[in-house]
């Protein structure tokens, strides 16, 4: 009988999401796990592989006697990021802090590696974007020079891991993920490829040496962090560094942390000396002025668990064109058109035909619900033209049935207006404890928040008393005495706020 000849069939190709690593047998358009399309790529056959058991590093011990002090964690010597990483950076920790270009992320990174750099524990900064003299001379600017703190340029990952060999730090900061590369790898760097390929092997040096790891990533012109998803998978803390370009105000927030909650935020003032934090941010949103002005309204927005005062202002003009202009900035376009349907409809404001302007101040950004009742209140503000009174706090969210809903920390929100001398406040029933020596008048709808304020007095005589010169006048001429007697009964002291006054009627808004 003849013999058989044993036949080894041929490696079939196999195929690889580049964004979330999903490994398929044939190539498809949208990767069946993450929905991304055009991210299936071949990259080679599937080898069949049977992993034997090998040596253990460290046997395996029961919970309780394993030793929490070596992962202890240690602060960056800055506080507002410690506030957002829980306390500091700890040994073997790898953090990602992704921003859009110019934001400051290299600027607050450095910061950071100068204030950490001690004789105990030194600090490696590799750039790879940079020359070692430009970084140096930014180091000069902002006054982040320490001799415990090197610096190296660099786009090849065998350099980077052979000057951690060298300095052996206790923190490493690389600028940033994806301008480096391994020899190992075809591909430019930044391809999904290298950066997973980066990403691995400087996670196992962490985790190896207890070196804690700051890694600054790029982000797309959507917002979300360039590279593949499993790059936020593999890191402990996901940091997001963002602000206006043309503002002051820089905060971070954390999106995941494994060593603290990620519902807190750092606040940082940009300015040509370099980057400071901000403890007490609310004065970077409120205008100073000497009187009030219509169409502005002050709330109290919650970043993360930390109370800030923003101002609202809107503004109100007659349309030239047949569509009027809505136009924002800091606040959501979906939210103030529900907002304004809702003040004309439940409010009885009349907005149909005026270009309407909403802005915040400061730069931030306001995407929470609490913001609504003092975004409705500015509206009817400037419609009517008479100033809220500069002591005053709204906060509340409104429904679509006009309804003002309760919103989550309205004690501390009340806490922190108390303590920057605002002493009124509209808020939804049932806030609860409120601080002493603050009037707090709770509000169910929004029609009864536009009546509680005390915008103008009631007339002395009845309305249709007025002379009929005033009621031809037309609206807004120079010798209107209709114009002059609403001038006449809006306060010279609006900070008197419900001492003396009387509701206005919905009637009395338009």
């Amino acid at each position: 009988m003849a013999a058989r000849t044993k036949t080894t069939a041929k490696p079939r190709p196999a195929y690889r999401c580049t964004e979330c690593g999903n490994q398929l047998p044939k190539w498809v358009g949208r990767c069946p796990e993450c929905n991304s399309w055009g991210t299936v790529e071949e990259y080679g056959a599937v080898p069949l592989r049977t992993t034997a058991a090998g040596p253990v590093s460290s046997p395996a011990k029961p919970i309780g006697e394993v030793d929490g002090q070596v992962a202890t964690a240690r602060t960056t010597g800055v506080p507002e990021l410690d506030r957002v990483l829980g306390g500091g950076l700890v040994p073997g920790a790898v953090v990602l802090l992704a921003g859009e270009p110019g934001v400051g992320k290299s600027t607050l990174l450095l910061d950071v590696a100068a204030k950490a750099a001690s004789d105990r524990h030194r600090t490696l900064y590799v750039t790879g974007e940079e020359s070692a003299g430009q970084v140096r001379l930014r180091a000069d600017r902002i006054n982040a020079l320490s001799e415990h703190l090197y610096l190296a340029a660099e786009s090849d990952l065998g350099a980077v891991l052979g000057h951690i060999e060298a300095v052996n730090p206790g923190l490493l900061i690389l600028d940033s993920v994806q301008t480096i590369a391994s020899a190992e790898l075809d591909g430019a760097p930044g391809g999904p490829a290298q950066v997973r390929e980066v990403a691995n092997a400087l996670i196992r040096a962490s985790k190896q040496r207890g070196m804690a790891t700051l890694l600054v990533g790029h982000v797309t012109k959507d917002g979300q962090i360039a590279g593949p998803r499993l790059l936020e998978h593999l890191v402990d803390v996901v940091l997001s560094f963002e602000g206006d370009r043309h503002a002051r105000l820089r905060i971070i927030r954390g999106v995941k942390n494994r060593y603290g909650a990620t519902d807190e935020v750092g606040c940082f003032e940009l300015h040509d000396e370099g980057i400071a934090g901000l403890a007490d941010p609310s004065g970077l949103f409120l205008t100073r002025r000497d009187k009030p002005v219509p169409g502005t309204c002050l709330t109290v927005t919650l970043e993360g668990r930390r109370p800030l005062v923003a101002e609202v202002q809107a503004l109100m003009v007659d349309s030239q064109i047949p569509s009027p202009r809505r136009t924002t900035s800091g606040l959501e376009s979906p939210r103030i058109a529900m907002i304004l349907a809702v003040v004309e409809r439940h409010g009885g404001v009349k907005l149909g035909k005026q270009d309407i302007y909403t802005a915040t101040v400061g730069g931030v950004k306001l995407t929470e619900p609490s913001a609504d009742l003092a975004i409705a209140l500015a509206v009817a503000s400037s419609s009517s033209d008479t100033p809220l009174p500069s002591n005053l706090v709204a906060i509340g969210e409104v429904g679509l049935a006009g309804e003002v809903r309760r919103v989550t920390g309205v004690q501390r929100r009340l806490a922190e207006a108390h303590r920057l001398g605002f002493t009124h406040a509209l808020v939804p029933p049932d806030p609860g404890k409120v601080p002493p020596g603050m009037k707090v008048v709770e509000v169910s709808d929004i029609g009864e928040a536009l009546r509680a304020i005390p915008g103008r007095r009631r007339a002395s005589r009845p309305r249709q008393e007025q002379s009929a010169a005033a009621v031809a006048a037309p609206r807004g001429s120079a010798g209107d005495p209709a114009r002059a007697a609403l001038q006449a009964y809006v306060p010279a002291h609006p900070e008197e706020l419900m001492e003396g006054w009387e509701p206005v009627g919905a009637d009395e808004l338009d």
